[in-house]
């Protein structure tokens, strides 16, 4: 159970026995009866329920009996997963060879009779080998069948085990009403290999889910069991589970971190590309930050455990994964409503073809043969699996390189995209900036006031500030700690240094408080055409606010922006930047990313908390907008776009911020976002077409006496088994 906020909860359950799109529709419905449940989401390919509750009274325990009142088998998430982990490729093929032994003679007469021999075998040895398959590996279908009628609804358990049994029935009135003098043509072959192709069908969904799941596994398999724990007594190896924060662990050359921490003590290369998609070993030393799973190089180095647990990033990207291959896409709720009113009106066809064929002459026993063929065709095994096997799919190969999609409505959203929007600073440029130049007021020595400027921004994270006091401490200038340090939002910062009130930030915000304008005004054109962001320190005095330091900061682009810019809007996609920089400057670095200001496709002197509003006015006139961040300051617009992507290295902010996270700062996954979307997207019309089209020619078909029910049994599993194998084709993409 994982607490979201003070008054929900969501819970999740492993649920066993379900089989189609008709058992997802209800147990949906039994968990949404469940007092104080807000929605139930039931996936059918991972055999789950996400459950999301607003009473401390909902417990676990009564989701579970609702689950088992509705005649399925609630099950823990470890147990589903171990079935699902099973990586023996003949897991649970028994019951299958089982039934292909007993069938086989059975199927032995028909193949016969296609080169004339007739190899008919006595009546009382066919109702051996049928009956077993019938009743013992046929049970699973009596009992889920009966649990759906109990509940006055429909599923696929219900189809099979009233179509193979009335064929069994069939043959058994045949054979026991027949004269001596012929042998009845009997149709046991019938029942017994469609439930066996039935069991086959199943086996091949259930092999072929374990490699839709392949991605959530191998992140498993990223993280040790051990660590060599550095106690009083020296190295010692404990599990993983009992390291605590500020731990230190020794990782020796090859191994791979098993926490996240800060390096300190030793230099390495570390590898990192099963987190982040990144072929090339990554340079840490001393300060920097490991993320566990990834893979020490050969160096032997000592880290501090910063995070362990569920507060990992290894662990945010499992639940991320997971939490998208769990959840059901907005086309899928179509899908449902169409299921749940499938099987009944399958029954119904059957009935009416039963009737219709007796009512234009034909004896009971072929009427029923086509009753029969309708009801096993009909099996909407397919429908249920269309959508989330092509979802599993396609998140999990978009993890493996780098692109983790929160949740299936980005995933479906995310190939519609119109317009997408960056954000400058750490997006599409480095994010490092230098300072590359600074002015003095007149009457001001430079050093003394570049000191002022580095003592402000103290203990500061924000890209500028790191910028100016990396120059003042490699000018060896002494540095103090500032007084009443306020931050004012989207214009600067104002302190008290060496008794002076000192304000830093815009230019834009220091003549608003009185600086005059003309002061630097030369300079400040020429830096800003020059692609320059500037920023000035200004003291405020009993006579006014009065200029004492310009400041000029350069970015770079990042390498390989432009192609990718140029590579997307060759997709027709409509390009625009916002930055919080001046016009000149931000059309400056635009240039150099290949964007055309002049066509509209900057927007500057945009405040953070502007952003949303921008991002909000690109949505007018429908128009789809993917906004793309670093997913810190650009959460709001990230979520007021209809697609977030954050760049970033898995931080929580930027995970949550937004629908998609590129785990690399590398603008080209953008584009491979769209296109993994597109991609899974056309799968899962793929799949629902044929589906679709499969019941909508298989039923007339078999009710007009074109099938028979072996052959409906037949393309009943094959459709099922096309349905995954297609999805699975996904697995081979590359960005």
């Amino acid at each position: 159970m994982t607490q979201i906020k003070n008054d929900t909860q969501t819970i999740d359950i492993g649920i066993g026995g379900m089989t189609c799109a008709s058992c997802v529709a209800r147990v949906e419905k039994a968990l949404n009866k469940v007092p104080g449940v807000t929605s139930a989401t039931v996936n059918l390919a991972t055999e789950t329920a996400r459950i999301s509750v607003d009473s401390a009274d909902t417990t676990d325990a009564r989701l579970r009996r609702a689950v088992r009142d509705a005649g399925y088998e609630p099950r823990s998430l470890e147990a589903t997963q171990a079935a699902a982990n099973n990586s023996s490729p003949w897991a649970g093929f028994a019951p299958v060879a089982f039934g292909l032994v007993l069938s086989a003679p059975l199927v032995l007469p028909m193949l016969g009779d296609l080169w004339g021999q007739h190899w008919m075998l006595p009546a009382w040895l066919q109702f051996a080998l049928a009956t077993p398959v019938q009743f013992i590996l046929g049970a699973r279908f009596y009992k889920a069948g009966w649990h759906a009628l109990k509940a006055f609804t429909g599923n696929m358990d219900l189809l099979v085990s009233l179509g193979t049994t009335a064929g069994w029935l069939l043959s058994v009135w045949l054979w026991l009403t027949s004269s001596g003098h012929h042998a009845p043509h009997l149709y046991f072959e019938g029942s017994a290999v469609v439930i066996t192709l039935v069991l086959l069908g199943k086996w091949l969904e259930a092999r072929a889910k374990r490699q839709t799941t392949e991605a959530i596994r191998a992140l498993h398999a990223l993280r040790p069991d051990k660590a060599h724990w550095m106690g009083e007594d020296g190295e010692v190896d404990v599990p993983v589970d009992e390291i605590l924060t500020s731990d230190l662990i020794v990782v020796r050359p090859g191994e791979r971190f098993p926490l996240d921490g800060e390096l300190v003590e030793g230099q390495t290369q570390v590898d990192e590309s099963m987190l982040t998609g990144e072929p090339l070993p990554v340079s840490k030393t001393v300060g920097a930050q490991l993320t566990g799973g990834s893979i020490n190089g050969d160096g032997r180095v000592l880290m501090r455990v910063t995070a362990v647990g569920h507060e990992t990033v290894l662990s945010h990207i499992i639940r991320l994964v997971e939490d998208a291959q769990a959840a059901k896409a907005p086309i899928q709720r179509l899908v449902d409503k169409v299921a749940e009113v499938f099987v009944p009106v399958v029954l119904l066809v059957a009935l009416i073809t039963l009737a219709v064929w007796l009512f234009v002459g034909a004896n009971f026993e072929t009427a029923l043969i086509h009753a029969v063929a309708v009801l096993v065709i009909a099996c909407p095994c397919a429908l249920g699996l269309a959508t989330p096997v092509a979802i599993m799919a396609g998140t999990g190969v978009a993890a493996k390189h780098g692109i983790l999609i929160k949740d299936a409505q980005a995933l479906e959203m995310a190939h519609r995209v119109q317009t997408v929007a960056f954000d400058k600073t750490g997006t599409l440029t480095v994010g490092q900036p230098r300072l590359t130049q600074h002015v003095a007021a007149p009457g001001q020595d430079a050093s003394t006031v570049l000191t002022w400027a580095a003592s402000v921004q103290t203990g500061s994270e924000h890209p500028l500030a790191r910028a100016v006091v990396s120059v003042a401490k490699a000018q060896g200038l002494n540095l103090t700690t500032p007084a009443d340090l306020a931050a004012v939002s989207g214009r600067g910062v104002q302190a008290t240094v060496d008794g002076r009130q000192l304000l830093l930030g815009s230019l834009r915000w220091l003549q608003q408080e009185g600086m005059d304008p003309a002061l630097w005004a030369a300079d400040v054109t020429a830096l800003q055409a020059q692609g320059a962001t500037v920023s000035a320190l200004a003291e405020r005095t009993a006579t006014g606010v009065q200029g004492l330091l310009l400041m000029a900061f350069g970015d770079e682009p990042k390498a390989g922006a432009a192609q990718a810019l140029k590579a997307l809007r060759e997709r027709g996609l409509k390009l625009v930047m916002i930055s919080g920089d001046n016009q000149a400057a931000a059309e400056a670095m635009a240039r150099r990313l290949g964007l055309r200001p002049e066509d509209g496709e900057v927007l500057a002197d945009v405040l953070p908390g502007d952003k949303a509003a921008q991002v909000q006015q690109l949505r007018e006139g429908g128009r789809i907008v993917a906004m793309v961040g670093d997913g810190v300051n650009d959460a709001p617009a990230l979520a007021a776009a209809d697609v977030g992507m954050a760049m970033g290295n898995g931080t929580d902010v930027a995970m949550h911020a937004a629908g998609i996270t590129l785990m690399r700062g590398d603008v080209a996954l953008v584009g491979a976002a769209l296109d993994i979307s597109a991609r899974t997207v056309a799968k899962i019309r793929q799949n629902l077409f044929w589906a679709f089209a499969y019941n909508v020619a298989g039923i007339p078909l078999a009710a007009l006496g074109y099938l028979n029910p072996v052959i409906a049994g037949g393309a009943m599993a094959l459709s099922s088994v096309s349905v995954m194998s297609n999805a699975l084709l996904l697995k081979r993409w590359k960005p």
